[in-house]
């Protein structure tokens, strides 16, 4: 494992390399330096970079699965490979659509993922397991694609009538199968690819026009944009749309990569624990733990999901019990410190964590402030605060996060080390 010194010396050097190859045009717009970052008795070292770059088709198609409040497959790639080594542990405590699980596998590393929302495994565990189109075919016209009654819910604001049937019968035969214990890699495979494709503002969704795939607006705020829009559910072909979607998301996985997967799976930990308390996991066992937390109580995760959550038969009411929804810092800090206590428990001596905070509340947060003095607490190094940022064109506010100032996206990622060898 690296020393913290050397995980400095490179970021610098890093850092400083880039700087010199910038035209003084492009320091205008990209803030690239070493800083030293203050907090009352605690300082740290601030890299502001470009470390690493979003753009989608560097990464493998297999993550382009939507999330709401995900961050980019590059992020966790880029302390992966700084950080460990093939066939050391990653882990994220929060794992949502699964980005750290599916890049730690990709490069030959062992995940453990966990994360209280249930949907994060269903979007997960099955691209561990890609099937082959042929087989995801065959089994979507295997499937008894019959009438069936929707007597529990309406959403004929957001399908046609018979969308809707299509959608409702391949509900209750994964249901089904889930409930027999008969469902297989390629059922699950399906399920996955149908829950990312519920609702979406493009012609690749079952749903008409709505709002972007990592969240599901209400049936009452859908009504209204089908009257503003003057728009009616069209019929979309679920099985097309599947076979569509699953065609993209496989389409430059190699022979190598799929090896490194299906590897993976053999050794894959999926949980859906509270943060804090993962008993599961043995103590010193992680090399790296790359994750982004809730950011106080911005995203409504099981609001969003609703929809997800109605198709995957999931208890909306429950999930929201568990989630992490602090209103205010104090209380975020809270559930936080609790987390670092068990982070430094599962974390193997020479081991790191890589924690995405951001500028939440317009800004006015930094939540590296309050991070960096817990992890400390429970007796972490931090190597300081790696500042990812590049010119950015797509414009985007999520969480009330100005990250597009200067026309620039930055990601925040607090780094710590736990001291000693293993």
């Amino acid at each position: 494992m690296p020393t913290i010194n050397r995980v400095c010396e490179y970021l610098e050097a890093f850092t400083l390399e880039k700087e010199s190859q910038l035209s003084l045009v492009d320091k205008k717009t990209m803030k690239t330096c070493i800083e030293r970052l203050n907090l009352g008795e605690i300082s740290a070292n601030l890299f502001i970079n470009e470390f690493w770059t979003s753009r989608q088709r560097q990464t493998a198609s297999i993550q382009e699965i939507s999330y709401r409040a995900c961050f980019k497959p590059q992020l966790p790639r880029f302390f992966i490979e700084l950080l460990t080594k093939p066939g050391e542990t990653v882990y994220d405590p929060f794992a949502g659509r699964g980005t750290t699980a599916l890049e730690a596998a990709l490069l030959g590393r062992n995940p453990v993922s966990n994360d209280i929302n249930p949907l994060s495994k269903i979007l997960t565990e099955p691209r561990l397991y890609p099937p082959s189109i042929n087989d995801i075919r065959k089994r979507l016209f295997e499937m008894p694609f019959r009438d069936v009654d929707n007597e529990d819910i309406d959403l004929s604001m957001f399908y046609h009538p018979q969308t809707e049937t299509e959608l409702l019968a391949l509900r209750n035969y994964l249901i089904e199968r889930q409930n027999n214990k008969t469902a297989d890699a390629t059922d699950r495979w399906i399920r996955m690819v149908a829950t990312n494709r519920l609702t979406g503002h493009s012609k690749g969704f079952f749903s008409v026009y709505t709002m972007p795939p990592n969240q599901a607006v209400s049936a009452e705020r859908q009504k209204k944009i089908n009257t503003k829009r003057n728009q009616k559910p069209e019929y979309r072909n679920v099985r097309t749309l599947i076979i569509r979607k699953s065609t993209q998301l496989l389409r430059n996985l190699t022979a190598a990569e799929l090896n490194r997967l299906l590897e993976a799976a053999a050794k894959a930990v999926f949980l859906e624990k509270d943060a804090s308390e993962t008993r599961e996991i043995p103590a010193e066992s992680i090399s790296l733990t790359v994750t982004s937390p809730p950011f106080l109580d911005i995203v409504q995760y099981s609001t969003d999901n609703w929809l997800r959550c109605w198709f995957n038969n999931i208890n909306m009411q429950e999930i929201e019990k568990k989630l992490i929804m602090a209103s205010s810092l104090r209380d975020w800090a809270l559930v936080m410190r609790l987390v670092f206590k068990e982070l430094y428990r599962i974390t193997r001596p020479g081991g790191w964590v890589a924690f995405e905070v951001g500028e939440v509340r317009s800004g006015k947060i930094n939540l590296e402030d309050t991070i960096i003095p817990l992890g400390l607490q429970r007796g972490f190094e931090c190597a300081g605060v790696v500042v990812n940022r590049q010119d950015f064109t797509k414009t985007s506010n999520i969480w009330g996060i100005k990250n597009n100032r200067s026309g620039t996206n930055s990601n925040r990622i607090v780094l710590f080390r736990k001291p000693g060898h293993f």
